[in-house]
């Protein structure tokens, strides 16, 4: 399935049959192999979780993941706080990415109580996801650059990330969570020359972009360790639910942007990025166009925004909000794929029931324990950040 940096010369019939389980029947009483965690504070880990990894020699024969060593259960809190005290909660399902937490959650309130939400908040609002793309994807290639020996791309790309989190700040109040899309529209308009600093901000971006591009993208040694490394097939993606950059990838143009269009991206001009092969390499190629096509995204809501306008629709008092009967499901395209809540109301104050689609739970155990077998211990750590996830949203 993929090429290897190194050469084994294993004997395959020491290799463990599988049992009824689809596990490895393996003997750890035997010298030939051998048990190690991966995590959960491994540099090289995708957030805090961990690989319980079975070896023999330095090739992997088995992998369990384990999460729940930040914060969890935020459907059940949910379900014991009113629809307003929500907010601090969901942001914090996806750390980086809190903003499509907010909108799926605020828009699916909205969906069950009739509300129509003011013009120029539907842009706001497509602004604020987009930048909320940029920064993730900023803090994400600097992480893949890292998990490979690639520490100067991290200091790159997160002073980047500082600086679309200074245009956060000045907007919301706050760098990494935000709570400004709310049941209604949002809780500002854009300050004063914000246009412009916003501008400055992108122009800077794309200078480090194409040195990121020249020292990890054209850089032999990342080649060597990402091309034909970890590929995904294409007859994978509707089997494990895969979606984002690592199916599109493949050839599959998955983008709820463009397949269940929302907010304004059906005023916006852009296709989904795709490759036709999807390894570490071409996974992370396709990360760094988007982030690309993030920043004409945002150039174009800025030519159209009205700068004018109300910001929020008429709502009942929060605090005792009865949000009607029903059920619906709200999502989105966050950088790792289809982000998705499905929401449930009684008619009370409180909803019945809430559960959230994350592409993490998808991509980071089903899909990693099983590309994971016959890799090197080297890889493990490249292979992980090139599937992007987020372990909150395992045990959300």
């Amino acid at each position: 399935m993929s090429k290897k940096l190194f050469t084994y010369n294993h004997d395959r019939s020491l290799f463990p049959e599988k049992g009824q389980d689809g596990k490895p029947n393996i003997d750890l009483s035997s010298h030939k192999f051998m048990k190690i965690w991966h995590g959960p504070q491994h540099p090289g880990i995708t957030g805090n979780m961990s690989l319980e990894l079975t070896l023999q020699g330095d090739e992997v024969m088995d992998c369990e993941t384990h999460v729940g060593y930040l914060h969890r259960g935020f459907e059940k809190l949910m379900e014991r706080r009113k629809y307003i005290q929500c907010f601090p909660i969901v942001c914090r399902v996806a750390v980086p990415e809190p903003d499509f937490n907010e909108y799926c959650f605020a828009s699916a309130m909205e969906e069950l109580a009739g509300i129509q939400i003011p013009e120029n908040a539907v842009w706001l609002r497509n602004l604020v996801l987009e930048m909320s793309r940029l920064q993730s994807y900023l803090m994400w290639i600097g992480g893949q650059a890292g998990s490979l020996g690639q520490g100067i791309i991290g200091q790159w790309s997160l002073y980047c990330r500082d600086l679309v989190l200074d245009r956060f700040e000045e907007l919301t109040g706050g760098r990494i969570y935000h709570m400004y899309i709310i049941p209604g529209g949002v809780r500002g308009n854009l300050p004063d020359g914000f246009l412009k600093r916003m501008e400055e901000t992108l122009q800077i971006i794309e200078s480090f972009m194409k040195d990121i591009k020249k020292v990890m993208f054209n850089n032999a040694v990342f080649k060597k360790r990402t091309v034909e490394m970890g590929v995904i097939e294409k007859d994978w993606i509707y089997k494990y639910g895969i979606t984002g950059p690592n199916a599109r990838a493949t050839g599959i143009a998955k983008d709820v942007r463009k397949d269940y269009p929302y907010l304004k991206y059906p005023d916006l001009d852009f296709e989904p990025v795709t490759s036709e092969y999807s390894d570490i390499y071409n996974r992370a190629d396709v990360r760094r166009r988007d982030l690309l096509l993030s920043i004409d995204l945002i150039r174009q809501i800025l030519a159209k925004i009205p700068l004018k306008g109300d910001i929020r629709a008429k709502t009942p008092n929060v605090l005792h909000w009865k949000v009607p009967s029903g059920e619906t499901y709200s999502r989105a395209e966050c950088t790792r794929g289809e982000y998705g809540y499905y929401l449930v109301s009684d008619g009370s104050e409180y909803p019945r029931r809430v559960n959230v689609r994350g592409p993490s739970y998808t991509h980071a155990v089903a899909l990693l324990e099983d590309m994971i077998i016959n890799e090197n211990i080297a890889d493990v750590a490249g292979l992980m950040v090139s599937l992007h996830t987020y372990p909150p949203e395992i045990e959300r």
